[in-house]
């Protein structure tokens, strides 16, 4: 798609949604949705967590906050013409955020679970990925057999979705759930834990950076779950605007574009 018509195609939709509710609304009456007030304050709220490696990490020598995620909440802030403001979250905390109106959505690589499901209101995937655990080169586990077994510390992040999969899948291990500010990588390097579970982008990003580290794909996948965006329930307006946001961002390149830049090409959704 030629990049001249993004605009136009984001446009027209915005119109297309407004025109489609105000003619089934009465007369006279204004339809509320976060779509509307974004585009009237020019402000856009996102949600990041800011320790996730190649979604929205942080760099600590910088301050600035990068990976896909980042990159992808400047796209869509640029395509409503508003400024962007980012809202400091976490797996345990992005649903009340969302629903206490503290941010317009959360974008940092959400696993579209049927739990959350009934909290939130899912996008459509940009991402889709599975479960591999991180460990240290000269520590005890050698193959995925290792992980599940008894001594071994496992650490997961709280509240993400890989949390309650492997409280269920490890029968013999200790799954240590890591809340912020502390991080799964720091317990591993402090060893305190054995291995992380943990997703792709995360699994390329510390064995890349950090010479100690090995990344391990189980035999078979576990816990494939879509990546997705996170908006208030109630707004169809807002969700088919960023549900066009991911349709426009893989046909005109800008999604490959920026996985690739974050390595994350072999996981973007079809």
């Amino acid at each position: 798609m030629k990049r001249h018509l993004r605009p136009f195609l984001l446009h027209a939709a915005v119109l297309t949604f407004a025109a489609a509710l105000f003619s089934t609304a009465p007369a006279g009456a204004e339809v509320a949705s976060r779509l509307n007030e974004i585009t009237k304050s020019k402000k856009l709220r996102v949600c990041q967590f800011p320790l996730y490696y190649s979604i929205s990490f942080r760099n600590p020598k910088t301050g600035v906050i990068e990976g896909i995620d980042a990159d992808l909440a400047k796209e869509l802030a640029k395509d409503l013409g508003a400024q962007l403001e980012i809202v400091e979250s976490s797996f345990g905390t992005f649903i009340a955020d969302l629903q206490a109106n503290k941010c317009d959505i959360g974008m940092f690589a959400l696993g579209a679970s049927l739990q959350r499901a009934q909290a939130v209101e899912f996008s459509k995937p940009y991402l889709i990925t599975n479960v591999y655990a991180v460990t240290r080169k000269d520590g005890p586990i050698k193959t995925w057999e290792d992980v599940d077994k008894p001594g071994i510390k496992a650490a997961v992040t709280l509240g993400s979705y890989i949390e309650p999969f492997m409280k269920s899948y490890l029968k013999k291990a200790e799954v240590v759930s890591v809340a912020p500010p502390n991080t799964r990588e720091g317990e591993l390097v402090a060893g305190r834990v054995d291995v992380i579970m943990t997703d792709f982008p995360t699994a390329v990003k510390v064995t890349d950076e950090f010479d100690w580290a090995k990344s391990i794909e189980p035999p078979e996948k576990l816990a494939v779950t879509p990546y997705a965006y996170a908006v208030p329930q109630g707004d169809q307006v807002w969700l088919n605007f960023v549900n066009l946001f991911i349709d426009t961002i893989k046909l005109d390149g800008r999604l490959k574009k920026y996985a690739d830049k974050n390595k994350l090409g072999p996981i973007v959704a079809p």
